[in-house]
């Protein structure tokens, strides 16, 4: 069974971010793929300030996050960079956190500048966490999400078929890892020398 998390790392509620999310979430149970969510905004704030490593709260989310296939992370972009309550959790989590996971980054923004706020801001960061599958990632802009009065996320054609592409493209590569993780698995161990 795959396991897939979603991390929404903005501090405000409602976020475009997080609706983004749910579009996402939506996309994906479509193909019977559920997901877990940590909405890091809902974690205690005095755990996430001062690095309660010893936080029941904090180490239930650490556990989602180590069990997970995937790991999708959701933010707002404030002052061309993540929020700094994702930074706050992201620091929580232990060395490696994400080795051996797929990761697809997503970034909502006001402006066109901010761009590149994944590829210099949030991947390095991602990196240092152990990942080597991180996706390109999906930015999109403020101005391309509309949240309906009943909840349901309505996007601009062109980014909706971006963040499709994007979350089929999430799915493909956690099958291969998992693929290539069970075909290592299954390698016969190498013959001990001859004394």
């Amino acid at each position: 069974m795959t396991i897939i998390i979603a991390i929404a790392g903005s501090p405000s509620h409602p976020s475009r971010s997080s609706a983004v999310l749910e579009y996402a979430k939506t996309v994906l149970a479509s193909e019977g793929l559920p997901i877990d969510l940590i909405t890091v905004r809902d974690l205690p704030a005095e755990d996430l300030l001062f690095a309660n490593f010893d936080s029941v709260a904090i180490r239930k989310a650490q556990a989602l996050v180590e069990k997970a296939d995937g790991v999708i992370i959701a933010t707002p972009v404030y002052k061309a960079s993540y929020t700094g309550v994702l930074k706050s959790f992201l620091d929580l989590l232990p060395p490696g956190a994400f080795s051996g996971k797929v990761i697809l980054p997503i970034a909502t923004g006001g402006t066109l500048a901010h761009l590149l706020a994944i590829d210099y801001a949030l991947k390095p960061v991602i990196a240092t966490l152990g990942a080597r599958y991180v996706l390109g990632g999906v930015y999109l802009l403020d101005t391309q999400i509309q949240t309906n009065p009943d909840g349901s996320v309505h996007l601009e054609a062109e980014i909706e078929q971006r963040l499709k592409a994007s979350l089929y493209d999430f799915v493909d590569g956690i099958q291969q890892v998992k693929n290539h993780q069970l075909a290592q698995s299954k390698k016969e161990p190498a013959l001990a020398p001859l004394e």
